[in-house]
Order: structure tokens, then sequence, then C-alpha cells
């Protein structure tokens, strides 16, 4: 391939991924923060959550259960610990301080096999001016326009302008303004954010 060839390659190239980035919903610098790669390891344990404890070199020790609704699982030799609320990673830490009275130098993993709760807090909601407010389950790739169809659009009575998107961060929760109406009357997707699970779209009435 000549310098010329190549040239022109690199520049097709360079046009196809800025086309690419300019098709997506939302805007890179103004959208809400997206969830990190290490979204499951931060993921809380619920209630009815099916968690896996093992501990290394003391199979008798290992159990499978529910967690209970007072947030609790019933281990071996310590009893009940907490669970609901914290990662994995958290519920492994304190079984492994409550057993080193038991064990030797205790290594212990705790896995969720079943995210019976996630179900609940992984939908995403929306409210307010819209036809029919909705509370529905997450789907990768969702965004706000899809949320917003999904409850049938928004009412006669709605100022679309003044919507926002809702989502808790590990800093509290946010408020991302969305201009629906340039979404639904100009299919300008600048504020047509990803939504992420837990979200919740509001949608003001006009104030006469």
């Amino acid at each position: 391939m000549n310098l010329r060839a190549a040239a022109s390659f690199l520049s097709l190239l360079l046009c196809s991924l800025l086309a690419a980035c300019a098709s997506g919903g939302g805007s890179l610098a103004d959208a809400p923060p997206a969830q990190s790669a290490n979204a499951v390891d931060a993921y809380l344990i619920g209630v009815d959550d099916i968690v896996q404890v093992s501990v290394w070199r003391n199979p008798e020790l290992g159990i499978t259960v529910p967690v209970r609704p007072d947030g609790m699982i019933s281990v071996p030799l310590v009893g009940d610990v907490a669970a609901a609320g914290l990662t994995p990673q958290d519920v492994a830490a304190d079984l492994q301080e409550k057993l080193a009275a038991y064990v030797r130098d205790p290594q212990v993993a705790v896995i969720l096999t079943d995210l019976r709760s996630h179900e609940y807090l992984s939908r995403v909601r929306v409210t307010g001016a819209v036809q029919q407010p909705v509370s529905i389950p997450y789907r990768q790739g969702m965004t706000v326009l899809d949320a917003v169809l999904e409850a049938g659009g928004i009412t006669e009575f709605a100022a679309p302008g003044r919507s926002n998107l809702h989502r808790k961060t590990s800093n509290g929760a946010q408020a991302h303004g969305v201009r629906l109406d340039l979404i639904l009357e100009r299919g300008d997707l600048a504020t047509n954010y990803p939504v992420a699970p837990g979200d919740v779209i509001t949608v003001p009435e006009r104030t006469f």
C-alpha cells in the first residue's frame, strides 16, 4: 500500500468512527456517569438473594442459603451474620474476622448464585406527565426515549423540556436534565442518555 492509499484509508476510517459516535444517543461529555466495570463487584446483596459461602480447606463450613427477610444468613460456628445491604466482599471480610476465633487463617469466599432481589433493584421507572407511569425491567442498551415510549409517551400537559434523569451514585443522588422536547420533536439525541438500573425519569407538568 503506497503512502497516498494509506492516508486515504486512515481518513476513511476516522470519518467512519466519527459517524458512529454521532449516531449514538447522548453526548459523551454531558452524559451521566456510566456504570463502572466493577458494577457486579459493587452489587449490594438483597433479601432472597442466594449466597454461597466457602471456607478454604474447611468444606464442612460451606453453605448455600437465601438471605432471610431480616437481612441475615446463618453460618456454621459463627451463627447469624448480616448480608443484606452489603457487598459479597464485605460479608466475606466479616466472616473471616469472626471465623478467626475457630479456624486458623480462614480464607472465605462469598458468591452470589441467584440474584433474586435484582429484578426489583434493576428496574427503570418513568413518572410524571406520561400516559402511563411505569416500572420496567432494565435492558442493556435502553435509553431515556425507550423508557418514555414504554410509558406510552408524554401527555398534553407535559413540560418535556424540563425532564430529568435521576440516578443514585456513590456520591449520592444526581439529576441530569433531559430535553425530551428536542428528542421527540427534532430527533435531537444529545440528551437521550443510556439508562442504568435503578434510574428514575421524571416528566413534569406545564405551569399555566
